[in-house]
């Protein structure tokens, strides 16, 4: 029990440290229309974000997005491109889609949260548009 509350404990230290941890500084955006974002931050970390996950993953609430069982699942995007991208003070981009989703800001820090889970996130994605039997691309159930 006393190994058991000390590892949570443990575990919960970690976790407050990495959540105050302040990410990196954003050193370059890159916008590479209509297909990805690359960005690279003051660590050396330099991640390419593809248009589909960043749409996928937009931090905008959108009527787009279903709700299936409690979940949010957005499906379909697997070819939706970037049309452009415009400044949000100092601190993000909101980026305009040819699906005309454009409300989504993309802050610095959550394009560093993306790329440095980009791989997790994406195989979640995919796993519950299997489970719900929908498709990446547009217009087709499986």
């Amino acid at each position: 029990m006393m190994r058991a509350m000390s590892s949570s404990l443990l575990l919960l230290a970690v976790r407050r440290a990495h959540a105050s941890a302040q990410p990196p500084r954003l050193t370059r955006l890159a916008l590479h229309p209509p297909k990805a974002v690359e960005v690279e931050f003051s660590d050396g970390s330099n991640f390419n974000l593809p248009a589909e996950f960043l749409r996928v993953y937009s931090p905008a609430v959108d009527s787009k997005i279903r709700t299936i069982g409690g979940e949010k699942v957005i499906s379909g995007r697997r070819h939706v491109g970037i049309m452009s991208a415009e400044p949000v003070g100092n601190y993000g981009v909101r980026i305009i889609f040819d699906d005309l989703h454009k409300t989504g800001i993309y802050t610095w820090n959550y394009f560093y949260h993306l790329g440095a889970n980009k791989f997790t996130l994406m195989r979640s994605y995919i796993k519950l548009l299997k489970k719900h039997s929908l498709s990446r691309d547009p217009q087709r159930r499986k």
